[in-house]
């Protein structure tokens, strides 16, 4: 394909329209008018990505096995999981902040991680999936509903403030929460929707 013939891309800082360059692996495109940078290609950012989600899945179904916290009070000793607690709190007339944190904290990060594997482990092996687009656009409105970030340092915070109260025993699903936050933080961050349909549009 000529450079005539490349899709054009427009600069995120100055808007200017221009051919999308041929780039080598770890090449970088910068704007011609500004300097900021157009495009990057990571080497294997598909497959890192994928080795990522996969093991964000992993340390999610732990979240969600195990307890995510335990109390010791008076001789006492009271522990709960993610969805446990979000019963708890529908059982006591807290509907709509058992919704937001089923939704924020498992239905949306386990649709996200999901698409994810979806899309990448077809592209790893030169495979193009059904209905890769919706599924593509899927993830990215899904995405913004994620707040895992948000969840786990509101448990650090809220168990900061019940350390005077009682002993805190840290669950494991805590330390797999912490893990699928940068996990997923990795998969994003080595994330390349350009890789990613250049595969796809080669198999199509």
């Amino acid at each position: 394909m000529g450079m005539a013939e490349q899709p054009l891309v427009a600069c995120h800082d100055c808007d200017l329209l221009q051919r999308e360059p041929l780039l080598p692996q770890g090449g970088v495109a910068r704007c011609r008018r500004c300097g900021a940078t157009l495009l990057r290609s990571h080497p294997q950012s598909t497959e890192r990505a994928l080795a990522c989600t996969l093991g964000a899945l992993f340390l999610f179904v732990l979240a969600n096995v195990f307890p995510i916290v335990g109390l010791k009070l008076s001789g006492d000793f009271v522990q709960t999981t993610l969805l446990g607690a979000a019963q708890v709190m529908y059982r006591n007339d807290m509907r709509l902040v058992a919704g937001l944190v089923l939704v924020t904290t498992f239905v949306a990060p386990l649709t996200q991680m999901l698409a994810m594997t979806y899309l990448l482990l077809p592209a790893c092996f030169r495979r193009r999936p059904p209905q890769a687009r919706r599924v593509f656009r899927g993830m990215t409105l899904i995405q913004p509903w994620s707040m895992l970030e948000v969840f786990v340092l509101g448990i650090l915070v809220a168990l900061v403030k019940l350390a005077h109260l009682a002993i805190v025993v840290p669950g494991i699903a805590l330390w797999s929460f912490g893990g699928v936050m940068l996990l997923m933080a990795a998969a994003t961050a080595a994330f390349d929707a350009r890789d990613l349909w250049t595969r796809l549009e080669a198999v199509r």
